[in-house]
């Protein structure tokens, strides 16, 4: 981390250290010597842990305020370009991939797994060095000015938008407002800044016109069993990524990476080394010959869809999709619900409903949670045969899959 004088974060809160921080962690098990142990949430109980191991303690008076304020101060000793990510679907994602083809060229720091809120962003910046040339963050929302606040934290310098979608909108209302929430990220942005975004009528009375805005359309793409091959500035760059949404996030991160004006005949090398986050489209051997994907990070409908399709245009003979309800769509979820269903339908595919909102998919087998999602999709498997588990997160399905994957 670049070192940071402890000095400057007196007022924060109970501050035991002298000197200079040069590692930041809300973790007691990872603090050591120079680092800063920040204790959040129930991390008061660990303070003296933390200094057993040499770590300068911070227990603040907010927590959030208190990151923010180091995050704050980090940012502003590096002189690291800034590119902040954030979208409906496909931003892990889209990160994962643009920080593998940025590490290849330069020194690259990059949000870990979905370290996107007021938490994470400051954890990612505290990751910095003062050789660090590229930092790639994650920026999540749950409402309005969430973006912006963490926004004036990172001080972005490139944005990225993945997609407008139906997500959150219990907090936002309508597609509307989700393109407005994910616009405070342009916003953000110095003039002459770059802006890379979908094609979205909705996201269009957002952008700026002092600003490079870089619109990434469909993906030409060939997908094959070793990956995806995707048309980009007169070649095709192969990536290990066997759906077309994924390859979708691909293009984007590609035109954000042209858009920084790195080495275009050094991409093939970056993305050589692409890894997707877990749960993103894991595929996994079942027994017999069959796969499961777990996509169970999160859903949404957009997300949903996507999935869904991939699914069906695999070579299995029968699919099979375990399906948890998709949180935060308000007065829009049991429409939302009902058409994948009937997408499900339409596409051949037979549907484990779980939990309450999964109701609405209309499925003739539903069951009320991850364990009995299990033992209903045993019942049902045969060998050779594909399955897909994907839902919001509250309902916890990320080991179903490899359940199914390790049965005997």
């Amino acid at each position: 981390m670049i070192p940071l004088p402890l000095d400057e974060l007196r007022g924060l809160g109970d501050l035991d250290g002298e000197g200079e921080a040069t590692g930041l962690t809300i973790d007691s098990r990872t603090a050591g010597p120079g680092d800063l142990f920040v204790a959040v949430r129930g991390g008061r109980a660990f303070v003296a842990d933390a200094r057993k191991r040499g770590a300068a303690t911070l227990v603040p008076d907010d927590e959030h305020a208190a990151l923010a304020a180091i995050g704050r101060a980090l940012r502003s000793r590096s002189e690291a370009r800034v590119v902040g990510i954030t979208g409906s679907t496909g931003k892990t994602s889209t990160k994962d991939i643009l920080a593998a083809l940025c590490a290849a060229v330069t020194r690259t720091v990059a949000t870990r797994a979905s370290e996107n809120a007021e938490l994470g962003v400051p954890l990612t910046l505290g990751r910095l060095e003062p050789d660090t040339e590229l930092c790639i963050v994650e920026l999540g929302m749950r409402g309005f000015g969430q973006i912006a606040e963490l926004c004036a934290i990172a001080r972005p310098d490139v944005a990225v938008i993945t997609a407008i979608g139906p997500v959150h909108l219990e907090l936002v209302g309508s597609i509307e407002g989700v393109a407005r929430s994910k616009a405070e990220l342009v916003a953000a942005l110095p003039e002459g800044g770059i802006a890379v975004v979908p094609r979205s009528a909705e996201l269009e009375p957002h952008l700026r016109s002092d600003v490079d805005v870089r619109r990434v359309g469909e993906v030409d793409v060939e997908l094959s069993e070793d990956g995806a091959r995707i048309a980009f500035a007169d070649e095709l760059i192969h990536f290990p990524l066997r759906s077309r949404h994924q390859a979708q996030n691909a293009l984007t991160a590609l035109t954000a990476y042209e858009a920084l004006g790195l080495p275009l005949e050094r991409l093939q090398e970056g993305a050589d080394r692409v890894e997707l986050s877990r749960w993103r489209g894991e595929e996994l051997a079942l027994p017999g010959g069959g796969i499961a994907i777990n996509d169970a990070y999160n859903a949404n409908p957009t997300s949903m869809r996507a999935a869904l399709e991939h699914l069906a245009g695999l070579g299995a003979e029968r699919k099979l999709a375990v399906l948890g309800g998709m949180a935060e769509l308000g007065e829009h979820a049991a429409r939302y619900h009902r058409e994948l269903g009937t997408l499900a339908a339409e596409l051949g595919i037979e549907v484990v409903a779980v939990g309450e909102l999964a109701r609405e998919y209309g499925a003739p087998t539903w069951v009320p949670d991850a364990p009995a999602a299990v033992a209903a999709a045993r019942e049902r498997l045969s060998p050779g045969d594909a399955v897909l588990v994907k839902a919001s997160r509250a309902l916890a399905l990320e080991g179903v899959a490899p359940a199914l994957a390790n049965a005997h």
